[in-house]
Parts: C-alpha cells; structure tokens; sequence
C-alpha cells in the first residue's frame, strides 16, 4: 500500500511571502544624491573628450614651450638669406598724381606680381609709397621678405630671410605672423585647456579618498609658481 504524500501544512508559507517587502521594491535614492551622480559622469565625459579632442593642440603647445624657452637647443638661430633683383611694370608702380606721394599705386597687384616672381611668402605686413620708390615687407613663421622698388623705373631689390624649422614653431606658439585663422586655433586651445583643467578640478570633489590630497598638491602647485614668480623672476 503506497503512502501518499502528507497535505500541505496549514503553517507552510509562500516563499515570496517570506521575502522583506522593503527587498521587493528597490528604495528611491535621494533626488540630490541621483543629480550628483549624473553631474558627475557628465563632468567625466565632457573632461576625457574634450581632453582627447584638444590632445594634438596641447602637445604642440607644451613642446613648443620648450622649443621657445631654449632655441638655441634645437637650432633656432638658424638663417638663411637671399636677395633678388628684377623689374616690374612701371605702369603699376609709376608716379600718376600729384603731391609728394606721386599718387598710390595698386597695392594688390604689386605684392601678387612679386610673390608669382620670386614665390614669396606670408602676408604683406606693410606698405609704404613714397615719392621716388615704393617699400613692402612679407611676414610669416619664420620668414620675413623686404622689398624697395624704385618707381621711375620699376626696378626692385628683394631681400628674403628664412628661418629653420623651430624658429616657423616658435612663431606659431607666438601666433606671431600667422594669420587670423591660427589666431583663432590659439584662442580656442585656450578655451579648450581652461575647461579641462577646471573640469579635472572638479572630478576631485567626487573622490572622497583623493579630494584633500589632491587640493593640497594643487595648492602646493600654485604656491611653488608664486614663489618663483616672486623670488625668481629679476
């Protein structure tokens, strides 16, 4: 006679019933708490891209600073220089007016006939017409070219000096001579290495464990740079 399997006791419970109510429904962090934790991967985020986005910019401008602070390390004394003669067009240059200026001259087409001539580079920094010759000067990084024309005539002398390669950095860390594109690029690297250093401020104050450490070298850093800026500088 097989045995049959004894009723369920009347004290036996659900599993579920046995759980903590609490346990089944997650408790709500506080609303500040969930802010914080957002600001702060959005501070992380907008710190580790805009750092990889602005990475080529600040090497360049770290190495530069070097470059700029030590030339003579690398070379950046080096010169070389060229002189050119020729002839333009006396009808672009000649005296046409009256005063003591013989009347101006087009101003674009010499400087475009002369750089076609002798491949000139930069821009044209200055450009002065006088009486008997017109004078120009072409700037760039680590290039500069001079040039006198002698109106009557039409003759020119070209004196061009060219610089090395550090020196054509040196000028671009400067935004000496380099246009106003690149004046832009320096303003926005700028921009780009203030946020990432206020940025990287703030990620500190998350870190219970690094956050009086890492004040404390920040300050230690802001105070050995007023020291040298006291002491050191004559």
């Amino acid at each position: 006679m097989s045995r049959s399997s004894p009723p369920p006791s009347s004290t036996a419970r659900n599993p579920l019933d046995q759980a903590d109510p609490s346990a089944a429904v997650p408790r709500r962090a506080p609303l500040a708490r969930v802010l914080n934790l957002r600001l702060a991967r959005i501070v992380r985020w907008l710190h580790i891209y805009v750092s990889m986005l602005g990475l080529g910019v600040v090497l360049f401008f770290s190495v530069t600073g070097i470059t700029l602070n030590h030339p003579d390390w690398f070379g950046g004394g080096r010169e070389l220089r060229s002189e050119y003669e020729g002839r333009l067009d006396r009808r672009l240059v000649e005296p046409a007016g009256e005063g003591e200026d013989g009347g101006d001259v087009d101003r674009l087409a010499v400087a475009e006939a002369l750089r076609r001539a002798h491949g000139l580079k930069g821009t044209v920094a200055d450009f002065r017409v006088e009486g008997a010759e017109c004078a120009l000067t072409y700037k760039g990084p680590g290039y500069s070219a001079d040039v006198v024309i002698e109106r009557e005539t039409g003759k020119y002398t070209v004196a061009e000096t060219a610089h090395g390669v550090v020196a054509i950095l040196n000028d671009l860390h400067k935004g000496r001579d380099t246009g106003p594109v690149w004046s832009i690029l320096i303003d926005v690297s700028a921009v780009a290495m203030t946020f990432i250093s206020v940025t990287g401020l703030a990620l500190i104050f998350w870190l219970k464990l690094r956050r009086r450490p890492g004040l404390a070298t920040a300050l230690v850093g802001v105070l050995i740079a007023v020291l040298v800026l006291v002491f050191g500088v004559p």
